[in-house]
């Protein structure tokens, strides 16, 4: 009797210390979470690393590691194959492959206007659709933009032969217009635009897309469709934190820079990055979402965009499937 009477206050007394300890030696580790980006490290990529900066995601349960992408198809092969957790890329990029069998499902879109421009230097004074007309625009064959540009020239009463065309990538396109062969590029406004004024130190003037009517969402939250169903807290702490994040970028776009340049200095000059994250700012949200916070997009958008991609951007219309198929937005923070 006396030897049980014992044992129990060892177990009392035991559990008397456990209780004493800290909170943090009582919880379970935080559970290591990648984000793989659309692309190397640019402006949109900011609020990610202000988040983790200011512990958002580690309030959550979160080790988030932040890697650079090759390019969304890329993230979305990634993300299909686990072997990254979440993707930061082009929703449409996603829908695309969705819609082809890849198990993917976005949990939330920040770009819910298009980033898609045409853009030359300032001094040229192209600041219209109008203005477009009798110059000369280096495109890359097949990709977003120049799948969409027939139509915002259709939408801007513009005909084809009115606008002289030179093709080339990435590169090739920025040098055409650095060296004078073009007077425009079709670009994003956070991206191309940015690496122009970097470059040249001159004042650029984007004529967006999605003032004419031409709106696509675009950069957004992946994960795999199994990843979802089978970690659903998961889902939910980490979009919880994602929103945070894009939150205290829109009140200090100069902090989320900030925070990126100290993870990783070779990210970009501060001035212009500083720029190019108030123009990622600028496209968080639509009208319909303007209430709303971040992530929360118009399943209307989502809608519209469905149908431009069946129209110009290679969707069979066999598999457009429902806004539904693609995007959910049950796991982001409602209030």
């Amino acid at each position: 009797m006396k030897r049980q009477f014992l044992s129990i206050v060892a177990t009392a007394v035991a559990g008397l210390a456990f209780s004493a300890l800290p909170v943090q030696a009582q919880t379970k580790a935080p559970e290591k979470v990648t984000l793989m980006l659309n692309w190397y490290l640019y402006s949109e990529h900011a609020p990610f690393f202000l988040g983790k900066e200011r512990g958002f995601f580690s309030e959550e349960g979160i080790d988030l590691e932040i890697q650079e992408g090759r390019g969304s198809a890329v993230t979305a092969q990634a993300v299909a194959a686990k072997s990254a957790t979440f993707g930061y890329i082009d929703v449409t990029t996603m829908i695309k492959a969705a819609a082809k069998g890849a198990p993917l499902k976005s949990t939330g879109v920040l770009f819910q206007v298009s980033p898609m421009s045409v853009m030359g230097f300032t001094d040229k004074n192209i600041r219209t659709p109008k203005d477009i007309i009798g110059k000369t625009v280096a495109t890359t064959p097949g990709d977003s933009m120049s799948q969409m540009w027939p139509l915002f020239l259709k939408m801007n009463n513009i005909q084809p032969d009115q606008v002289k065309i030179v093709s080339g990538d990435g590169q090739t396109k920025l040098n055409a217009v650095m060296n004078g062969q073009a007077d425009l590029l079709l670009g994003y406004v956070m991206d191309q635009a940015i690496k122009l004024q970097d470059a040249t130190g001159k004042s650029v003037t984007p004529i967006k897309f999605a003032d004419s009517g031409v709106n696509q969402i675009s950069s957004g939250i992946i994960a795999n469709k199994s990843f979802i169903a089978e970690n659903p807290d998961l889902v939910k702490r980490f979009m919880r934190a994602a929103t945070r994040a894009a939150e205290a970028a829109e009140k200090s776009p100069e902090a989320a820079v900030d925070a990126m340049l100290k993870a990783n200095p070779k990210a970009g000059v501060r001035d212009t990055l500083i720029v190019g994250m108030k123009q990622s700012i600028a496209l968080y949200h639509t009208k319909e979402t303007a209430n709303q916070r971040p992530f929360r997009v118009s399943m209307k958008n989502v809608n519209d965009s469905l149908d431009l991609l069946v129209q110009y951007g290679g969707m069979e219309p066999a598999t457009r499937g429902k806004p539904e198929d693609y995007v959910t937005l049950e796991f982001l923070p409602s209030n």
